[in-house]
């Protein structure tokens, strides 16, 4: 087992601090740092892709589990896996699609790990359907205060307590998945504009020949990008993605080689992204960058053949690059999401309103739709709609005008993810988590000393 004292930041690269990491490479080594833990504590961290500081541990210790990266046992008949936590999910993937297997939740972005993931209850495009990751976890190997390992299963208040726990009611070691089937490597997509933000929701919801398969019934995932610069009329207008694991009957010869192709790199060994400077993405580049991308949509479009990489996780490629995370400048990028329920259309319009008309240069801007919620007392998703936007963190007065979308959001009984935040009120998040009470007390029982801490536990009293 490595140890080294660095100096760790989220994906966003806002508030560094310094912990000491161990990187474990068997559960016995794990449980010998969480039995020898100092006063600060330690907390998991897996690919460092939160945005915010969920995975740092000032003054403490950070268990590094990307050495725990083993596929142990894959089930095809029964559709399970059982793998350790810091197995990547688009490694994971790579070994499932040619199988015929896929998870049944598939996040926007692969490269976080399974731990990560369940830590954070992710959710996929298909959201209304599927549900979040916790609804296809079998069983989980928690690493609690004790210094023991317990399997935890469904239908416990640990379990509900750990998925979308972030971290703090122990570490996961492993778990065992359900898998569904897929007919083929490829998705079908339909892609369609719209001109503003009713004709999106519209679209969204709209069932039948719109955005519908083969047999005109909805297709599965869907996903909007929004241009958040755009004022007017146009405000909220976007592009909306839906798709569908296309059936073996359209595939081309080639699908299973395209399937396998590498991406595209320059001569020297470096893809071609690594070259954007710095802040690249301010008010005047967004705004025409947006315009290029909303004209450049197709107005309704069916029957694209996309990869599985290239429509569940488009950004992962420019993502991977060591530059790609500092497009917004030294400061670094702030995320924020926000869900508010059907009947708070309005709602989310103001919020639309408010960014647009403050001219955010926000880069990323994507809207889903949530279904039923999941029983994680501190998951993220219910039933409504999400938007995810990433902006500069030395954009003047962004704390402010941030504070004021989360007293929108609250106002309508919605919340901000907490998994990707860096910057919420405690108070905010108690009243947007009702569960939050009952996990306070459940980690008292369980870890009276605080063997589990995170940056983030702390700034906002998890």
């Amino acid at each position: 087992m490595s140890v080294d004292t660095v100096s760790l930041t989220g994906w966003g690269r806002t508030a560094p601090t310094t912990a000491v990491r161990f990187r474990p490479r068997t559960y016995e080594e794990a449980a010998a740092v969480v039995r020898g833990r100092g006063p600060r504590g330690v907390i998991a961290r897996g690919l460092g892709r939160a945005p915010g500081d969920a995975a740092q541990n000032a003054g403490g210790s950070v268990l590094d589990l990307t050495g725990l990266d083993r596929v142990r046992a894959l089930d095809e008949g029964a559709g399970t896996v059982h793998c350790d936590a810091g197995v990547p999910l688009d490694r994971l993937l790579r070994v499932l699609l040619p199988r015929g297997l896929f998870l049944p939740v598939v996040p926007g972005t692969g490269r976080i790990t399974v731990g990560g993931a369940i830590g954070s209850d992710v959710h996929g495009r298909d959201h209304p359907g599927a549900g979040s990751l916790a609804r296809y976890v079998n069983a989980l190997d928690l690493l609690t205060a004790d210094g023991e390992v317990r399997t935890v299963t469904p239908g416990t208040a640990l379990f509900d307590a750990t998925t979308g726990g972030l971290g703090l009611t122990g570490v996961i070691l492993g778990a065992t998945l359900r898998l569904k089937r897929v007919a083929s490597p490829l998705v079908s997509v339909s892609t369609e504009r719209a001109t503003d933000l009713d004709d999106l929701l519209a679209r969204f919801t709209a069932g039948g020949g719109r955005g519908g398969d083969r047999h005109g019934a909805p297709m599965p995932y869907a996903s909007a990008w929004v241009d958040l610069l755009a004022r007017g009329r146009a405000t909220g207008r976007g592009v909306l993605t839906r798709g569908e694991h296309a059936p073996p009957s359209v595939l081309p010869a080639h699908a299973q080689r395209t399937m396998r192709a590498p991406r595209t790199v320059r001569p020297d060994g470096r893809s071609a992204g690594t070259l954007l400077p710095g802040g690249l993405l301010g008010r005047t580049s967004a705004a025409l960058f947006n315009e290029l991308r909303y004209r450049s949509a197709p107005r309704s479009r069916t029957g694209e053949l996309r990869t599985t990489d290239a429509f569940f996780h488009p950004l992962d490629a420019l993502a991977a690059l060591p530059e790609m995370n500092r497009l917004h400048g030294r400061a670094g990028l702030v995320r924020y999401r926000f869900t508010v329920g059907y009947g708070q259309e309005e709602a989310l319009h103001r919020v639309v309103r408010r960014i647009s008309a403050r001219r955010c240069p926000a880069f990323r801007a994507e809207l889903q739709r949530f279904g039923a919620p999941s029983p994680g007392w501190l998951s993220f998703p219910a039933p409504g709609w999400t938007l995810t936007l990433d902006l500069p963190a030395a954009l003047p007065g962004l704390g402010r005008f941030l504070d004021g979308l989360d007293e929108e959001v609250a106002a309508a009984g919605g919340r901000i993810c907490l998994a990707q935040d860096s910057r919420t009120r405690p108070e905010t998040a108690a009243a947007m988590y009702p569960r939050l009470a009952e996990f306070r007390a459940l980690r008292a029982e369980l870890d009276p000393t605080g063997a589990f801490r995170s940056d983030l536990a702390r700034r906002l009293g998890l």
